[in-house]
């Protein structure tokens, strides 16, 4: 991938929230809008939902297959959540990065903990929070995936997952999601610009200087 002649080397953006706040939602819709960018598929214990995929949602495994993954660091990061593991296999993102490309990440701040440790200079971190506790609770209510008692576990970890805002390089307050979704592409163009990820700068750079004055 070149940014007009400048070749780049890809980057981690991770967007993470309480659970309803819209991480998905502005996941989905940034997917659509950005050729360069590719989601992160995943490895969970989790049973797949209606119309999800093996190998295009999730790759679903079972506990004792994960276990063996992270027991031989195939794995970015790993965590677990409401009683199912996830985590990220290393293979993929690392051939991805290095040609260039963007992977989008939506995982939570466990894991975000994680990819900072093994691969920070590659890592782009945003957190979005909802505009109000009653916001959320009404986002995970119409949603509908979830039964009444999930939706009150996921309401009283709320406040856990967002005590963990200040560990991100950018917050965003997902009250409207299409001023959100502005947010978030703005801070993707700019990370995009960063000097250590134009990897072919510097020969750009001397060329520029030796090219003769026409």
């Amino acid at each position: 991938m070149t940014i007009g002649r400048i070749e780049r080397r890809g980057l981690m953006l991770v967007l993470s929230s309480p659970s309803g706040a819209g991480k998905t939602t502005i996941s989905r819709r940034l997917l659509a809008l950005d050729d360069n960018l590719a989601i992160s598929v995943s490895a969970t214990t989790r049973p797949p939902r209606p119309a999800e995929r093996d190998g295009v949602d999730y790759f679903f495994v079972s506990e004792e297959e994960f276990g063996r993954l992270a027991a031989e660091g195939a794995l970015l990061e790993h965590a677990k959540v409401f009683d199912h593991y996830y985590g990220t296999p290393a293979g993929p993102v690392q051939e991805a990065l290095a040609a260039g490309r963007d992977i989008l990440f939506d995982i939570d701040w466990q894991g975000t903990q994680q990819l900072a440790q093994k691969a920070r200079d590659d890592l782009v971190s945003v957190f979005i929070l909802p505009p109000s506790k009653a916001a959320l609770k009404e986002r995970l209510l119409k949603r509908a995936q979830d039964s009444e008692e999930v939706v009150a576990r996921r309401m009283a970890k709320a406040s856990d997952e967002i005590s963990h805002w200040a560990e991100y390089d950018y917050v965003v307050i997902n009250e409207d999601v299409d001023f959100c979704l502005s947010q978030v592409r703005a801070i993707l163009d700019a990370e995009r610009l960063k000097r250590h990820r134009q990897t072919g700068l510097v020969d750009f750079v001397r060329e520029l200087r030796e090219e003769p004055v026409p």
